[in-house]
């Protein structure tokens, strides 16, 4: 059984920071990639940032030069620094994980709420 776990979110005045947490696992025999999403009230999910085994990373227009996605050195293990955070970075961000196979399989955690607002 496949567990994807997050953790990090809160309440954060604009211009601060925040580190979110993600930690994968259960049975997984290989990942292609780990990446954050999110999705505020009213709108759809969207991509935020991943990265792959190997390390490449993607970002959201709107949020490059402000959150950086690493690896930890712990396997399936990936965080996501937000700085600069603006209202409109509000959302629940959930973190998907995706499993080597033809075709990929995603696994999504249960989303962690964090707030921008002074």
């Amino acid at each position: 059984q496949v567990q994807v776990v997050e953790s990090g979110g809160g309440l954060v005045q604009p211009g601060g920071s925040l580190r979110l947490s993600c930690a994968a696992s259960g049975s997984i025999v290989s990942i292609y990639a780990m990446g954050w999403y999110r999705q505020a009230p009213g709108k759809q999910r969207e991509l935020v940032a991943d990265i792959t085994s190997g390390g490449t990373t993607t970002y959201a227009d709107s949020v490059k030069g402000r959150f950086t996605i690493s690896r930890a050195n712990a396997k399936n293990t990936v965080y996501l620094q937000m700085n600069s955070l603006k209202p409109e970075d509000t959302a629940v961000y959930y973190c998907k994980t995706t499993r080597r196979g033809t075709p990929g399989y995603d696994y999504w955690g249960q989303g962690t709420q964090v707030t921008v607002a002074s």
